[in-house]
């Protein structure tokens, strides 16, 4: 029995016109919606190739390399290390800061630019050494910005300062130029 009060609705009854009706909004909405979306290479992060710090290779890992340190049974310790395109080929390098483990005191840095081998499942491997260790430096401020590897160096003036006590600090900077790398002290590296 119906409710005299409640007429019969015609949009309560669905129909074979209604179905296609919906379907082809929807199909609008769908097609619309794919025309409003970012593109696809920006929305996924995928690297630009103006921007040579961004890249989807993985960056050598220091824990595969063995460094050229002579640290006896000790061995060493990769105290810092941070990953960029240095040379703009779109592919990272990992810098790692690197000195032989000690019971005591502050053993000289070592800092070390490292490539993946061009060998597929071969280890990391070292290309070139940015602070040597035999030249009794400690590293402290460290970082890769823009393809450039900034550091501070804490050094002594002579033998005669203590060792605990460096009195000597160097603002450097390296940046891949003609094939090598090249450093810049001072005003140089603080950018002045």
């Amino acid at each position: 029995m119906q409710n005299a009060a409640v007429p019969e609705l015609a949009h309560t009854h669905a129909r074979p016109v209604h179905w296609i009706a919906t379907a082809a909004a929807m199909a609008a909405v769908v097609a619309l919606a794919g025309l409003l979306t970012p593109d696809a290479a920006k929305a996924s992060g995928a690297p630009d190739k103006r921007d040579p710090q961004l890249t989807t290779a993985a960056a050598p890992d220091p824990g595969a390399v063995t460094f050229p340190l002579d640290c006896g049974p000790l061995g060493s310790v990769v105290e810092k290390k941070a990953s960029g395109d240095l040379d703009g080929d779109g592919v990272p390098e990992t810098v790692a800061v690197v000195h032989c483990r000690a019971g005591a005191g502050t053993p000289p840095s070592g800092v070390y630019v490292l490539t993946r081998s061009a060998a597929g499942g071969a280890p990391p491997r070292v290309v070139a050494t940015l602070v040597d260790p035999r030249s009794k430096q400690t590293v402290t401020d460290f970082a890769i910005r823009g393809g450039t590897v900034a550091a501070t160096l804490l050094g002594y003036s002579s033998d005669d300062v203590p060792r605990y006590e460096p009195d000597v600090r160097q603002e450097v900077k390296w940046r891949w130029q003609g094939g090598k790398f090249v450093r810049s002290i001072g005003a140089d590296a603080l950018g002045i």
